[in-house]
């Protein structure tokens, strides 16, 4: 059992973009354990290296914790969290318009079809 991944970006930031957006969704909270680098290789059909760097960049971004001996824990980190949430719904919007252009979709055609797309009880 494995993951699928892209070629055109590094597998440890893609499963890096992947846990970031478990802990925006509220799927993984502050003080949850992450599964052992060993566990999560096995899990995502990777290696344990591509896991300790991926567990590594989630350490320099504040979002996770080693605790020596214990694990890697979710940080209680709120103010980085909500930064991390801003930045993914900014690059979801971005690449949401950047596509619409692409098929010729024009701002007040994007503007009506959202709204009637939110009109409709979604």
């Amino acid at each position: 059992m494995g993951e699928e991944f892209q070629a055109s970006k590094p597998i440890y930031m893609q499963i890096v973009d992947k846990i970031i957006s478990e802990i925006v969704q509220g799927k993984r909270r502050p003080g949850d354990k992450l599964p052992s680098v060993r566990e999560m290789a096995v899990n995502m059909g990777v290696n344990p290296n591509t896991i300790q760097r991926t567990y590594t960049e989630l350490e320099r971004l504040k979002l996770v914790e080693s605790r020596r001996g214990q694990g890697t824990f979710v940080a209680a980190n709120e103010e980085v969290m909500e930064e991390l949430g801003t930045e993914m719904q900014e690059e979801i919007i971005e690449l949401f318009i950047q596509k619409m252009e692409e098929i010729g979709v024009s701002k007040d055609q994007l503007i009506g079809m959202l709204q009637r797309y939110l009109g409709e009880g979604r």
